[in-house]
């Protein structure tokens, strides 16, 4: 009896075991086909969470515009570098039609070395080296050294089609054709860690979002080693590249600027130094160089942010006269006949005002006073005017609100006096501040007969598709006076540089008519009052020439400088300016001979382009051991002056170091992003020492270039 219980236990125990491994399993049934049917389980989308385990997406970054200058020169592009991929699995290729991996290896190494090496012997060298990393058992390969390209050899490769090759970016980075050639206005711009470049400075950072471009985006399917799969579909929006953007530089008046300044600063201590030239009828700035600058390609001598041109504002000294002199005529006081007893003269309340010579010379006209630089004339036209109408003058000059040029961290200056002493000062440009670029500005008065213009430092924009989105236009900004004040004030300043001082007549160079304004201004002191060091002022020339119809209009400043042939280096600028533009006048024709248009040398014998060159009184410097002329720096209808140096690449690929010693900074960068040798630079002026000796083979790859100038 006992036993049947037990049996029939067991049995019911089995039943009830079995109940509940049924229940089990429906249960399981019902959540899978629960998870089956619905989109969601516990709040996470299975679709997306499957399909973004093996999906990614990928920024495509936009290509940053280049910065031209007016005749489509560039002057700052991209320079990224790349890392060659190569696909060697099969298992990438589901279609023969499409290939997504490397199929003739031989051919591929061959079409790739033609790109990455420079002569046979590195070619062979080249085939060896990817052959033996396509014949390896593996996914995917990278190229090691040889992998390593340039922007240009990376768009090249492209051009070949080859399957299975791919790119990795290894650095976004921006170059700038001729280091600290104009730098001020160009500014910088760096990458970031997400591979974005901004521009941090002058242009670059102005038209940050114009170059930038937009990016764009690509999301596929990945495969287990993390690359898109073949024949898979992917969602692609492309990247839309920056626009171009075309300075007003001129490089042919830049470069005369560039060599002035350095040739001004050598062996001349000095706070700064500027040059700036506009070009009269249009306002545009066709160059503008300064001391110091910096390169943009390391920045490792950027001392200061500010670009003198917009950013420095000072008091001007005498070339302030030119408008408190044309204030007076506008008003109808002015007789330039007149005459009154220089030297010195006290205001109301015994503050004097002094001549620069303290003694004057006794009984001179208004005219003459303008030629000798008076201040007391300037102080007895300003008592006559009153301070409101001699603010509104300036003001309707443009002193006193920024000019509106499309630079960054532009000053406005400072036009606000009250006193009688203050008015005074006022008028021989003391107590108030203006910047170069307004100064510019208000001359334009002076060359188009009254009317003055807005300046412009670019050109027209084109965007991506070359569309040019804009183009600029001379804007005038009205009729400040009338044609026969801005006819008088040309005389006056004319006088100044042939009829006035015999230090002025130096400023006057033999092929061109120049008329100007120089200007002395002592620096305020941070504690009140000026500084009285040998050294310090400001000391400056605003100009214009031919003096017949102007065409340019420049100005010259230099803070606490020491030394330096200031009149010698306006005339020599002007005299170049004249020459490399065919500028000429009723006074003297050009000097043809010191211009010099660079011909055509490619794909000619060596020997018989140095022999043209000689003649040309330029100076060869051949690159390589080839017979043949393959690239050519300047480029080909550039002008230059003569003695300038011409860079003759040739077909042979070693490359010995030159001797440069005594090179200028920009012969010497040229040089190096001729060949692609990298570089750095320490100090100023001339090349001192190289770390590469002379005739050294150079390797460009392994090699850089240390510059000690001096």
């Amino acid at each position: 009896m006992k036993k049947e219980r037990r049996v029939v236990r067991i049995y019911l125990n089995l039943k009830l075991m079995m109940l509940f491994i049924g229940l089990f399993f429906c249960l399981i049934v019902i959540r899978l086909c629960y998870i089956c049917l619905s989109p969601k389980i516990d709040g996470i989308n299975l679709t997306e969470f499957a399909n973004n385990r093996n999906t990614t997406k990928q920024t495509l970054y936009a290509e940053r515009g280049t910065i031209y200058d007016r005749d489509g020169n560039p002057l700052a592009k991209n320079a990224n570098s790349y890392k060659i991929i190569a696909f060697l699995s099969p298992s990438r290729t589901t279609d023969m039609k499409e290939p997504h991996h490397v199929i003739d290896k031989e051919n591929t190494a061959a079409s790739l070395c033609n790109v990455l090496a420079d002569n046979d012997e590195d070619k062979k060298k080249c085939n060896e080296a990817l052959k033996s990393y396509f014949n390896q058992d593996l996914y995917q390969v990278e190229l090691g050294s040889w992998g390593k390209i340039s922007e240009e050899q990376k768009r090249s490769i492209e051009k070949l089609n080859l399957p299975g090759i791919d790119f990795i970016t290894l650095a976004k980075k921006r170059q700038y054709i001729n280091s600290s050639w104009a730098s001020y206005i160009l500014g910088y711009a760096r990458g970031d860690e997400d591979g974005q470049i901004s521009g941090e400075m002058g242009i670059e950072a102005f038209y940050n979002d114009t170059l930038k471009g937009t990016d764009g985006f690509i999301e596929y399917q990945k495969d287990a080693f993390g690359y898109k799969m073949a024949n898979t579909p992917e969602n692609k929006t492309e990247a839309v590249s920056g626009s171009d953007i075309y300075l007003t530089i001129n490089s042919d008046i830049q470069n005369v600027l560039e060599n002035a300044i350095a040739t001004f600063s050598k062996d001349n201590t000095l706070d700064w130094a500027l040059f700036a030239v506009m070009d009269a009828k249009t306002g545009e700035i066709v160059g503008s160089a300064t001391n110091p600058s910096f390169n943009p390609n390391n920045l490792n001598n950027l001392n200061s942010y500010l670009n003198p041109l917009v950013g420095y504002s000072y008091e001007p000294g005498s070339t302030m006269k030119t408008f408190s002199w044309m204030a007076a005529m506008e008003a109808g006081i002015y007789n330039g006949d007149e005459k009154y007893l220089s030297g010195s003269l006290k205001l109301s309340d015994n503050t004097p005002v002094n001549d620069f010579n303290k003694v004057g010379w006794g009984m001179i006209s208004f005219d003459t006073g303008y030629a000798y630089s008076s201040n007391v004339a300037a102080a007895n036209l300003a008592l006559k005017l009153g301070t409101a109408k001699l603010i509104d003058f300036y003001t309707s000059c443009g002193f006193g609100e920024k000019t509106g040029i499309s630079l960054p961290a532009e000053e406005t200056g400072l036009i606000d006096f009250n006193y009688e002493s203050e008015l005074a000062n006022a008028s021989f440009g003391q107590g108030v501040l203006v910047t170069p670029i307004q100064m510019l500005q208000a001359l334009t008065i002076i060359a188009n007969d009254g009317v003055m213009l807005k300046p412009e430092i670019v050109s027209k924009i084109v965007d991506s598709n070359g569309k040019t989105t804009y183009e600029a236009k001379r804007t005038e900004l009205g009729q400040i006076v009338s044609k026969e004040t801005a006819s008088k004030m040309k005389q006056l300043m004319y006088n100044v540089v042939h009829a006035g001082f015999d230090y002025n007549k130096p400023y006057s160079p033999d092929n061109i008519t120049l008329i100007g304004k120089t200007g002395t201004a002592e620096i305020a002191s941070e504690t009140g009052g000026y500084l009285t060091g040998t050294n310090d002022y400001i000391r400056s020339f605003a100009g214009m020439f031919p003096f017949e119809d102007p065409k340019y209009i420049i100005y010259f400043a230099t803070k606490r400088n020491t030394g330096g042939d200031i009149a010698g280096t306006v005339r020599n600028v002007v005299s170049d300016i004249a020459a490399v533009t065919n500028l000429s006048n009723a006074k003297n024709d050009v000097d043809q001979t010191k211009i010099v248009t660079i011909p055509n040398y490619l794909n000619q014998q060596l020997n018989k382009v140095i022999e043209d060159v000689n003649k040309r009184k330029l100076i060869p410097v051949p690159i390589g051991n080839g017979e043949v002329v393959i690239s050519q720096f300047p480029n080909v209808n550039t002008t230059t002056i003569d003695q300038s140096k011409i860079f003759l690449k040739t077909n042979g690929g070693e490359i010995k170091m030159p001797d440069v010693t005594n090179w200028s900074t920009n012969e010497i960068v040229s040089f190096c992003n001729f060949i692609g040798l990298k570089y750095s630079i320490n100090g100023n002026g001339k090349v001192k020492q190289v770390s590469i000796p002379k005739d050294t083979v150079i390797d460009l790859k392994s090699m850089k270039l240390d510059i000690t100038l001096g």
